[in-house]
């Protein structure tokens, strides 16, 4: 049998030349139509799906090795342990969604950043439920607050590109808090005030306070009329916070 002649890609490197310490990403339209996402390394080019698995794969049929994996151990319950096989597939996924994860917050595609970001938490709350050790477990978690430091950034600005400085300080505020038990439950509370990507999700929120003349938000406001015991004033707070989500007037 004639051995299958490859093909080089040196003209496509050249004409996309690699930039160190830049995140270089961009949507190309493949040969039979749909688009892909393709992201600029040191020595070649990934090319990703841009929708469920980054690498096209359906393990078992399924969109995601997480949901494969949920369904084969859907009949233990908590009990299920994960086996070696299993935690290298789901390392693999890790990785394939963080590549895919800031491939969107550079492009600028905030929504679709803050979708794999959810994936990659509950990848992590799926790990810590069923790890076959403490060791395994906290490979993971000790990138939580990373994770939540790009989904906060990325939800923040999505609300912000839809007109809603408001709503983009709360994603904020939420984020923050998120990141805050996360350390909580790691035991490293006293690193939070310490970590940069806090203070640059401080820095950011501040910026937008001031940018588009934010005063406190209702979610601050309530959070501050409770601190206070002013349960009266509490109570109109929801009921305000309650007519915007449901978008009366």
């Amino acid at each position: 049998m004639a051995k299958k002649k490859g093909r080089d890609i040196d003209e496509i490197l050249r004409q996309w030349p690699f930039q160190p310490g830049v995140i270089s990403a961009r949507i190309v339209r493949a040969k039979d139509g749909r688009e892909v996402l393709q992201m600029r390394v040191e020595m070649g080019i990934l090319q990703m799906e841009t929708e469920n698995r980054p690498d096209g794969e359906r393990p078992g049929g399924a969109d995601t090795y997480l949901d494969f994996v949920r369904q084969e151990t859907a009949d233990l319950g908590s009990t299920a342990v994960l086996t070696p096989e299993q935690c290298d597939e789901l390392d693999r996924e890790f990785l394939q969604y963080y590549h895919r994860r800031i491939c969107w917050l550079a492009l600028r595609q905030f929504d679709r950043a803050v979708e794999d970001a959810d994936h990659t938490l509950d990848l992590m709350d799926f790990v810590a439920e069923h790890s076959p050790n403490q060791e395994w477990t906290v490979s993971h978690e000790q990138y939580r607050p990373f994770v939540l430091f790009h989904r906060t950034q990325a939800a923040a600005l999505a609300e912000l590109e839809r007109g809603g400085p408001e709503g983009a300080i709360e994603e904020i505020t939420h984020g923050l808090g998120q990141i805050r038990r996360a350390y909580s439950v790691m035991d490293a509370e006293d690193r939070f005030d310490e970590d940069p990507l806090v203070q640059q999700l401080t820095q950011l929120q501040e910026w937008i306070r001031k940018q588009f003349r934010v005063p406190k938000t209702l979610a601050e406001q309530l959070e501050e009329a409770v601190a206070a015991e002013e349960y009266e004033l509490a109570a109109r707070i929801r009921d305000e916070i309650a007519k915007r989500q449901t978008g009366e007037a």
